[in-house]
């Protein structure tokens, strides 16, 4: 498929400081963005193949695994099944499918959220108003307007929620509802929306990848992690990262699971990202880094409130928040980072 060359008129906007779509986008095909490549197509496919080597690997396995062990394994299992064909059509169905299964995400991260925490019972009018910011999010998204993505969070805060609590008039328990309330869209929609404006970034800058190849980039390196710190802790691990937030965490599951994102970052980035090999070196650092801590924030959350997972959603897994933990830091951090090496000018 012919690409449309970025010219300096229309790969950024008003402001000089953000991506915006390619010629042919404006006003043509919005499916043009999430377009799979034959190296993500091949990837996709990877993943489905690893996912029935595993399914292979446990029916040969079955009688010298425990019972409750296999039957967590294949729970678990089912439930990446779903999470992978779920993701796969979203991005088959283009640019605007992709966007609603990431503001779907955002929308459930950010309920169980909620649902958490503790607040005023004269605030819940407030909190179905907290949602009206996903959509208006994702709106600026897929109009490319970066600007209105950075700013409209803490506008919306500050406009929008800050004053109508204030006309409640109870201001008891004020700063603590402010306060959480603010927390969770940082980490459910405006961090989470990272992934989404990645789906909008110009594909000619990226062609081997295209957008929905940073994207998969992303969120591989950021699951292997979390995968490779789990099974190297659990079989190595003896000296504990952060003992009260987060007990299954060994420094040995860590160097384990960065040790693999920084050797696969490297390996992968040419294939789905505008990075070389060195490139993808540091965005694996980053990603490796900012997903661990992304995953004992919210464990420290979970610890906070006495529970042990966000939700019930995902069986196997917990809830979608605790799915997408390791997300919350790395995705801003990572669009940032290909954003001011390729993006801006």
């Amino acid at each position: 498929m012919d690409e449309c060359p970025i010219d300096s008129d229309n790969s950024i906007d008003g402001a000089d400081n953000h991506p915006k779509g390619d010629k042919c986008d404006q006003g043509g095909s919005l499916r043009k963005f999430a377009i799979l490549t034959f190296n993500t197509k091949i990837a996709l496919l990877g993943i489905i193949a690893l996912l029935i080597l595993v399914k292979v690997g446990l029916i040969l396995l079955k009688t010298k695994i425990p019972f409750d062990d296999l039957k967590e394994m294949n729970l678990r299992l089912r439930t990446w099944w779903i999470m992978v064909v779920t993701f796969c059509v979203s991005m088959v169905l283009g640019r605007w499918g992709s966007l609603a299964f990431i503001a779907l995400i955002s929308f459930l991260a950010l309920k169980e959220y909620l649902t958490l925490i503790s607040t005023r019972p004269i605030d819940r009018p407030i909190l179905y108003l907290v949602y009206i910011a996903i959509p208006i999010q994702f709106f600026w998204i897929a109009l490319n307007q970066y600007q209105m993505f950075i700013i409209f969070i803490p506008l919306f805060v500050i406009l929008v929620l800050s004053v109508s609590m204030v006309m409640l008039g109870e201001p008891h328990g004020f700063l603590n509802t402010i306060g959480s309330v603010t927390w969770g869209l940082l980490i459910t929609v405006f961090s989470l929306g990272h992934l989404g404006f990645l789906i909008v970034l110009p594909i000619s800058m990226n062609p081997n990848g295209g957008a929905v190849g940073l994207l998969m980039y992303l969120i591989f390196l950021t699951q292997i992690s979390d995968v490779m710190q789990y099974i190297v802790g659990k079989s190595f691990g003896r000296r504990k990262v952060i003992l009260r937030v987060s007990k299954g965490k060994t420094w040995e599951g860590l160097i384990g699971g960065l040790s693999t994102t920084l050797i696969l970052s490297a390996l992968l980035a040419p294939w789905f990202t505008p990075m070389d090999h060195l490139e993808g070196l540091f965005a694996g650092l980053l990603i490796g880094i900012t997903g661990f801590f992304g995953d004992v924030t919210i464990s420290a959350l979970k610890r906070d409130l006495g529970v042990k997972d966000a939700g019930t959603l995902l069986p196997g897994h917990g809830g979608v928040l605790d799915r997408i933990d390791s997300l919350i830091l790395s995705a801003p951090v990572f669009f940032n980072l290909v954003y001011w090496l390729y993006f801006y000018r």
